[in-house]
């Protein structure tokens, strides 16, 4: 809901920053057909049209340019190119300040300021054909997309190749993940100088010579192809759509608006992740009352699989039994997990289902599981059985089964579904037009209409949808927000499997990379800090806790065995009370890939919250408190690594649990071992 009235202010085109760029020298001083700055004018954007009617764009921060003029456009495969000739019709901007509620986030209020350049435009050699250019400027950054309205000259369109480009004026180093390649978004993250960048995904940060972040993704990505990001030559960058098997990559009838084309910018890190832009640049809620999505913590049957003590398939270490779950069910009743998570439930498991999926059945259960009864047995301990929907990448397979998949849940008061699409890039099924199927990438532009039709169609049973293998997260959580979480990373169970681990570094280098495209569900807290036949992980105790706080998502999967918790009572006090929905984020400190620490104040009460992680340095930073209340004292819950705590070591389950009064005048001192973390809880007195 609107918590302030909603200013729009119309500015004349005549009053743009034209005086701005003249002083500047811009490349673009001899062409700009408009300017516009954004609300405190950190931020201004000079879109040029060239003699030959050509698009370009170029972005400054404080008079400084980042971004040289940059092409705009597209190839068409059905059409003369959108590329060349224009004119302009009709240009305008606008003012737009308003704040809005989340029904669950990393805040509860977000502002949503910036200024709207729109550019109208026609190709009077291409039978007046037309299209919209629209910038969002913001203090934080900048979106644009192109829109393309119904005209008889293009009924269809059929996009080729989309001609943006992004020309970092700066040298930069780049923190990025390879894209089109076998295991989709699950590569570790990469550090290399920007002019190394091969074809990546998004987001992809990047930190300039004099310190500016920049992060490259797109927010609002519905019926189109995934964006990735092509390195041209030197410092340029090339939107590059996901391919489809079927035809062009982007076809669509009619009017359309493509995914905003997005730049966080910021002085350091910390700035980059307290951006809202990619929520604030899709549209508002559209399912209404949605008090039934329930932001909580799980365990369950999962882990256990990964450590090749249990199977998803049936046979004598069957894990997703009757037996077992109600093991999981008890033992989330006893320490407050709202959810049970179950794995394997569900006949299809036997065989091979990676990648095929064709014998998975949504509705019907191995002979050892009874999920009617299961789940009855768990509402009445006050506890809710998590859905999972394995698909081996068979869309069409699914999207056959999922009306009636749905329903059973919603019968069965299963309220949340985790999903599956483990295959590899480009060999997910999807329907054929004309009958059976063909393959494709997951993050196409059919794979973008999939998964936004699985969360719809789950809205209409009040089912929250938390999808892994997932196509990337462009901020929809705020027009469907029972999109609550994904994965879209590499997760916690590659520490299980060893094959390698994941880096020291990479949940730090997750907080300024893939976290700033939305939450993400992790599967923290490992205290046993092994993964099969006790391969150690590159985590101290500690860091397995803080890592809750740091890793957001709504709904986060406690992930280890029930005897581990039980044998770690202490840290395991901090995983219990700690909350999945915050009133307020602040980012304390961060460094790319080196560390970060995030406070965040819980929906539901007074308490505070802080994570601390490290990369595979020893660190010490100061964390001051100014962000409690003043004049009130707080109880500080301490979960610290040791004085010999080491992630290479014996000595990483070194962990000190301490308590302390402090308040908003109080700086404490964050002592983070080599791969290690520190948890706070922070409680009024």
């Amino acid at each position: 809901m609107h918590t302030t009235p909603v200013k729009i202010r119309w500015i004349s085109a005549c009053s743009m920053m034209l005086g701005v760029y003249a002083s500047t020298g811009s490349a673009l001083a001899d062409d700009i057909l408009a300017t516009v700055s954004s609300p405190d004018k950190v931020l201004s954007v000079a879109v040029q049209l060239g003699g030959d009617g050509r698009l370009a764009y170029e972005v400054q921060r404080h008079g400084k340019q980042l971004i040289a003029p940059s092409r705009l456009g597209f190839l068409l495969a059905n059409a003369p190119e959108l590329d060349g000739g224009f004119s302009l019709d009709k240009q305008a901007v606008t003012e737009h300040d308003d704040t809005w509620e989340q029904p669950w986030g990393e805040r509860r209020y977000v502002r949503n300021h910036y200024k709207e350049l729109r550019l109208e435009l026609v190709q009077k050699a291409q039978q007046n054909r037309r299209m919209a250019l629209v910038f969002r400027v913001f203090d934080d950054g900048v979106g644009f997309r192109y829109e393309i309205p119904d005209q008889p000259q293009l009924k269809e369109t059929k996009i080729a190749d989309e001609l943006t480009e992004f020309i970092v004026a700066a040298p930069a180093t780049a923190w990025w993940q390879q894209a089109g390649e076998m295991a989709a978004l699950e590569y570790a993250i990469r550090k290399t100088p920007l002019s190394e960048v091969g074809m990546a995904n998004t987001p992809m940060t990047i930190r300039t010579r004099d310190g500016t972040h920049i992060a490259f993704h797109e927010a609002a990505l519905v019926d189109y192809a995934s964006m990735w990001l092509r390195k041209v030559d030197g410092q340029k960058l090339r939107a590059h759509l996901t391919p489809s098997a079927i035809g062009a990559p982007v076809e669509r009838q009619g009017a359309f608006t493509t995914p905003w084309r997005t730049m966080q910018i910021a002085d350091n890190a910390a700035g980059l992740y307290m951006s809202d832009l990619i929520l604030n640049l899709n549209e508002p809620n559209k399912l209404g009352d949605v008090s039934w999505v329930r932001p909580s913590k799980f365990v369950g049957v999962w882990w256990e699989m990964h450590l090749e003590k249990s199977t998803w398939g049936s046979g004598a270490k069957h894990g997703a039994t009757t037996e077992n779950t109600k093991r999981y069910i008890d033992f989330a009743a006893k320490n407050g997990f709202r959810g049970v998570l179950v794995e394997g439930w569900n006949i299809g498991w036997d065989g091979k289902w990676y990648g095929d999926g064709s014998d998975f059945s949504f509705t019907q259960s191995y002979p050892d599981f009874d999920l009617a009864a299961t789940s009855a047995y768990a509402i009445k301990k006050g506890v809710r059985l998590i859905g999972h929907h394995e698909t081996g990448g068979n869309v069409a397979r699914y999207e056959d089964q999922m009306d009636a998949a749905y329903q059973l849940y919603a019968k069965h008061g299963v309220d949340s579904i985790k999903s599956g699409y483990v295959t590899d890039a480009g060999t997910a099924q999807f329907h054929s037009a004309g009958g059976g199927t063909h393959y494709g990438y997951t993050d196409s532009q059919e794979g973008s209409r999939h998964y936004l039709k699985a969360v719809t169609e789950a809205a209409r049973y009040k089912l929250a949808i938390d999808t892994h293998e997932p196509i990337k997260d462009t901020g929809l959580r705020r027009t469907y927000p029972n999109w609550i979480s994904r994965e879209g990373a590499r997760g916690m169970e590659y520490n299980a499997w060893g094959n390698p681990i994941n880096s020291v570094d990479h949940e730090v280098n997750l907080v300024f990379t893939r976290m700033l495209s939305g939450p993400m569900d992790y599967t923290p807290g490992i205290l046993s800090l092994e993964g099969v036949k006790g391969k150690p992980i590159n985590s101290t105790q500690a860091k397995q806790l803080a890592s809750f706080v740091v890793i957001y998502s709504p709904v986060v999967m406690a992930a280890d065995l029930i005897e581990n918790y039980e044998k770690y009572p202490g840290p395991f006090k901090f995983i219990k009370d700690v909350p999945t929905d915050w009133a307020d984020t602040r980012v304390i400190h961060g460094s790319m890939g080196e560390y970060a620490t995030i406070a965040r104040k819980d929906r539901h009460s007074d308490n505070w919250y802080v994570g601390s992680v490290t990369d595979g340095e020893a660190r010490t930073l100061s964390l001051p408190l100014d962000f409690l209340d003043a004049g009130k004292r707080y109880t500080a819950e301490i979960y610290r690594d040791g004085d010999q705590a080491d992630y290479r070591t014996s000595h990483r389950f070194d962990i000190v649990i301490e308590k302390k009064i402090v308040t908003a005048k109080t700086a404490l001192q964050l002592k983070l071992a080599p791969g290690g973390g520190q948890a706070i809880r922070l409680t009024p007195m």
